[in-house]
């Protein structure tokens, strides 16, 4: 899962998972899977030749070399290394750092997504800086899958009181991506 916005592109390696379980959740493969997946999504869906890409620690400022949780120097770092061997030359990719610092270095152009470890780490961001126009991609998938940034809307349906916008910034996501893929452009 992706959210793609104006300002900001976050991954999630989990998504809604309670925050209890998620450090039993966190494997280097799952870090590494979602690091591959975000680097070769920026390269062919979205057009970047050489994505730059940050990837957030669990704990707060990435564990401060384990003082705060070892989740980083045991799970986090040697999957952003085995991604680092497998893309090779071209991708650049730093971390673990703290979701803080990765958020605002990312807004500030400095890296072209963001690999959060859990659902709000991303979606606060997220929802802060694009809400509305911020569009759920789900990467991995032989096609293109968008929608809103934000949950079905149920309590407020048949209120006249629902914004489309959600909506539309989904819609022309998936054309400019569907766009990229045609061999016809």
């Amino acid at each position: 899962m992706m959210f793609a916005g104006p300002r900001l592109r976050t991954s999630l390696v989990t998504t809604h998972r309670p925050i209890a379980r998620l450090p039993a959740e966190l494997t280097r493969e799952a870090v590494m899977e979602t690091v591959l997946i975000t680097a070769h999504a920026l390269m062919a869906s979205f057009g970047i030749p050489s994505p730059r890409v940050v990837v957030c620690g669990l704990n707060p400022h990435a564990g401060e070399h384990g003082l705060i949780g070892r989740e980083e120097l045991d799970v986090i770092a040697p999957a952003i290394e085995a991604a680092r061997a497998a893309l090779g030359d071209g991708v650049e990719l730093v971390g673990p750092m703290g979701a803080e610092s990765a958020y605002r270095n990312a807004k500030d152009g400095r890296f072209d997504a963001v690999v959060a470890m859990f659902h709000d780490q991303a979606t606060i961001a997220s929802k802060l800086l694009d809400f509305g126009d911020a569009v759920n991609v789900t990467l991995g998938l032989p096609i293109i899958r968008t929608s809103v940034d934000h949950g079905t809307g149920a309590d407020i349906a048949g209120r006249g009181v629902a914004d489309a916008g959600g909506m539309t910034a989904a819609i022309e996501l998936a054309i400019a991506l569907a766009r990229r893929r045609s061999p016809r452009g």
